[in-house]
């Protein structure tokens, strides 16, 4: 086992006192159970962490919000818990990454359209930065990034290196009302505090700009029937979101406009295998026909659920 999965301690409960809802404060009383606590350190590794892994089914103790409709975890890890684990996590997503960039970057282009400038962008959980570059085509002329993941860093191709900060996102890094887009891509579930991450940006963003996050659903049809077999069922994720909750957060960050949708991700056909819910042997069967006959590398694009919301500062 790897040595910052020891660290985790994610049983120790008396380490991890109860939060409030993470959307809407409200009391964690008032929460209702959602799925029960499913952690086995024995299965914990160095890609436990990292992005587009293998879904390994583990989860905190999860409740649901009765007010906003946020599912969260209520008694996470720690910040420095959690900095330690995606510092040290491994890296071996590329493919998917670039894949899931350009699904990114064509579901954004409506928001795009509406700013009144692009000059400035900044992508809190960057990985490689290979976001940035489609923003780069779309004409934004400076472009930032932070990824607390030093292997996503170092994977990264050495012109975009120079945009990555390497770090947890912290808002006393940047300068106020300093970009025209903050974007932040399947990781508002990760994080501890999503509410003050979107108030941030509300504050680093100039009159107009707008704020851009990618989640998934988990009233989406293809989760709820994979129930707890869904790869969002995973032990990175701290709280999983709706509409509803989107709609909440961004409203409670202050931003107007609202707007949230699902849209389609592409993605080879031998990654949609690795995320399927089937046995382990199978699965490996599977894979071994797509990889030999080539049909692996084929893209496929499905609505799995996953949401594209944005909002506006007003100006």
């Amino acid at each position: 086992m790897d040595a910052h999965c020891d660290r985790l301690d994610m049983n120790d409960n008396a380490k991890h006192p109860t939060r409030a809802c993470p959307v809407c404060n409200a009391p964690a009383a008032a929460a209702k159970l959602f799925m029960e606590e499913n952690l086995q350190q024995d299965k914990l590794s160095s890609f436990s962490f990292a992005s587009r892994k293998l879904p390994e089914y583990m989860c905190h103790h999860l409740v649901r919000c009765s007010r906003c409709d946020v599912v969260y975890a209520d008694r996470p890890p720690s910040q420095g818990e959690l900095a330690q684990a995606y510092h040290t996590a491994d890296y071996d997503s590329s493919e998917e990454a670039n894949d899931a960039a350009a699904s990114y970057a064509a579901a954004i282009r409506p928001v795009l359209a509406q700013l009144p400038q692009r000059g400035s962008a900044l992508e809190i959980g960057t990985g490689t930065g290979i976001f940035l570059e489609h923003l780069g085509q779309e004409g934004f002329s400076d472009l930032a990034g932070v990824e607390p993941s030093t292997a996503a860093v170092a994977s990264a191709p050495a012109h975009r290196r120079a945009w990555i900060r390497e770090a947890m996102f912290v808002e006393d890094d940047y300068a106020p009302r300093s970009f025209d887009l903050i974007c932040c891509f399947m990781t508002m579930e990760h994080v501890r505090d999503p509410l003050e991450i979107a108030r941030s940006a509300s504050r680093l963003l100039r009159p107009g700009g707008a704020f851009v996050t990618v989640t998934h659903d988990y009233h989406s049809w293809v989760n709820k029937l994979l129930g707890k077999r869904s790869p969002i069922i995973d032990v990175e994720h701290l709280q999983l979101f709706s509409q509803a909750s989107l709609q909440h957060l961004f409203t409670g960050a202050g931003f107007t406009r609202f707007g949230a949708r699902p849209f389609v991700n592409r993605y080879s056909l031998r990654y949609w295998t690795r995320l399927a819910p089937l046995p382990s042997g199978p699965k490996a069967q599977l894979s071994k026909v797509l990889d030999a006959t080539g049909i692996g590398r084929s893209r496929l694009g499905v609505n799995v659920g996953n949401t594209i919301a944005h909002g506006f500062v007003p100006g």
